[in-house]
């Protein structure tokens, strides 16, 4: 770890080059260096202590500013005046060498966001997403019938973690599961930070344009009653959002759909697995589950930050001045473990008991706020339910010293997880 202590005080950052107030800053290389697969990076206690705004270099090679303290995290993800869609402008600076796709959600403010946002809200709704509960629930089981036949230990990402979330989402969407395998690729490319070079990802997503413009002409054609099917006539027949929208729309619901999900479930259960008092608690009182999931979300970081936000105007923020121009990321990962905000026990245990638990901003928070936040909330509670009880017995296959997470990308998941039972 690079201690605040030791590093240098860079340039200052900022298209306008004005000079930040307070503290002097350290220059660290972002994303932070992880221990271990169960450890978010260290710094982070020690830059909510002393540098709730520190100055870093991106995986692009531009400087930008990362806020690690709860309530400051929070002002980042809901104030306007740190945007999404300045980091389409030219000159913008990126968080890596392929600049985000626009048009989408997630590079749009209000109010073009909100008309989006509107089109396909109705489909992620609590009670929508209640009624597709049975269905959850009758996909999970087939995957647990066909766990149950293998001989352990079994890899539970293989087994569950990546076909259901998968499942789920390309039965809402109108997506032939049969294509689930192109869906990996093009995801861990539209999430990369260091993990795929600027050709990989610009050609992924050239594939998975083509892809969607495909699917997109066969609703065309066969009209559906499906999310895209929904989508395609909102284009066509009511004018709601452009053809390029369109595409984008199914690209942002296909990946944000599953991408997170998938890390989630293995990150979760990994955690219980950990916690074998717990799971057996969880197991026998299975009327606790929701307030647990609260809790596992809030330990198990998606990724270090939410998606890079530019200033639209001169910020301070915990006493720094962020300049206009500035790149900012959101530290997500840090602010759920911030002791100010979680003080019941200590921040960084896992504590299914912990009242506050719901007070995570794992789905962000204010316009950007988790579209998908019910179903993924669906997933895990039905998930983790029917996997402890179908295997009381479930236990790791192996050393936590041995697990590892994906390393240079924007969601952290298990390469694997072996189980036993």
């Amino acid at each position: 770890m690079e201690s605040v202590d030791t590093v240098t005080p860079p340039a200052p950052g900022g298209a306008d080059h004005s000079e930040p107030t307070g503290p002097s800053e350290p220059t660290l290389d972002y994303p932070f260096h992880r221990p271990s697969a169960v450890e978010i990076p260290r710094v982070y206690a020690e830059l909510r202590d002393r540098c709730p705004v520190a100055h870093v270099r991106l995986p692009s090679g531009d400087e930008g500013y990362v806020v690690s303290r709860y309530d400051d995290v929070r002002t980042v993800l809901a104030d306007p005046r740190f945007s999404r869609a300045a980091t389409t402008a030219p000159g913008a600076p990126q968080l890596t060498k392929t600049p985000p796709l626009a048009g989408g959600l997630f590079t749009m403010d209000p109010p073009e966001h909100t008309r989006l946002r509107r089109l396909v809200s109705k489909e992620f709704t609590f009670r929508r997403v209640q009624n597709l509960r049975p269905r959850i629930q009758e996909l999970t089981d087939g995957l647990l019938d066909a766990m149950e036949k293998q001989s352990p230990p079994v890899d539970l990402n293989t087994a569950l973690a990546f076909p259901l979330p998968v499942m789920v989402i390309c039965e809402l969407l109108g997506v032939p599961f049969e294509d689930r395998d192109k869906f990996r690729g093009w995801s861990d490319a539209f999430v990369s930070l260091t993990s795929h070079t600027p050709e990989e990802m610009a050609a992924q997503r050239r594939s998975m344009i083509e892809y969607l413009a495909a699917l997109i002409q066969r609703k065309r054609e066969e009209p559906t009653d499906d999310l895209m099917g929904a989508l395609v006539t909102a284009h066509d027949e009511e004018g709601r959002l452009t053809e390029h929208e369109l595409i984008t729309m199914g690209i942002t619901l296909l990946v944000a759909g599953h991408e997170t999900t998938v890390s989630m479930i293995g990150k979760c259960m990994l955690t219980l697995l950990r916690h074998p008092e717990h799971l057996a608690a969880l197991r026998d009182s299975p009327e606790h589950i929701d307030h647990a999931v609260e809790e596992l979300l809030r330990i198990n970081p998606i990724g270090d930050g939410g998606p890079l936000r530019v200033t639209l105007e001169d910020v301070e923020v915990a006493g720094t001045r962020i300049p206009k121009g500035s790149a900012v990321l959101a530290a997500i990962c840090s602010a759920n473990q911030d002791a100010e905000r979680f003080a019941e026990s200590p921040a960084d245990a896992f504590d299914p008991a912990r009242p506050t638990a719901g007070q995570h901003v794992a789905f962000g928070h204010g316009p950007h706020f988790c579209l998908g936040a019910p179903l993924a909330r669906a997933e895990l509670q039905i998930v983790i339910g029917s996997l402890i009880r179908r295997f009381p017995a479930i236990r790791l296959a192996e050393d936590v010293e041995d697990l590892h997470l994906t390393t240079g990308m924007m969601v952290h998941g298990l390469e694997r997880l072996p189980v036993t039972w």
